[in-house]
């Protein structure tokens, strides 16, 4: 079973910065890419941003382009998520999970991490 871990949130005030990452356990998983999604109190999960393992297709959230950066680390197993700028309206459990890339869109499976909490001060 492979398994997922967020790590990096925190609180934070208006205007900062924060960057969370997700490790995968198993080198053996086998899908095309990584999402990051989000979910505020009392609201749904969102879409944030999806990357290719090979790094040659990133793709964000209309809502979010400029203030994230989605990267990979220097480790296969581990991709980042660098949020600037960061507002009260960004605080949520930040989640990730594998998935792959169909028709334009970014298609999560079943895998996810336990998520990380952001939470942002004004």
């Amino acid at each position: 079973q492979v398994r997922l871990l967020e790590s990096g949130g925190g609180v934070v005030q208006a205007g900062g910065s924060l960057r969370l990452s997700c490790t995968v356990s198993d080198t053996s998983f086998s899908t095309q890419a990584m999402g990051w999604f989000r979910q505020a109190p009392g609201k749904e999960r969102e879409f944030v941003a999806a990357k290719t393992w090979s790094g040659d297709r990133t793709t964000y959230a209309d809502s979010l382009l400029g203030r994230f950066v989605f990267s990979r680390g220097n480790a296969e197993r581990t991709m980042y998520l660098q949020i600037n700028s960061l507002k009260p309206e960004d605080t949520a459990v930040y989640f990730c999970n594998l998935g792959y890339f169909s028709n334009g869109a970014y298609r999560p499976t079943a895998h996810w991490g336990q998520g990380t909490q952001v939470t942002v001060s004004s």
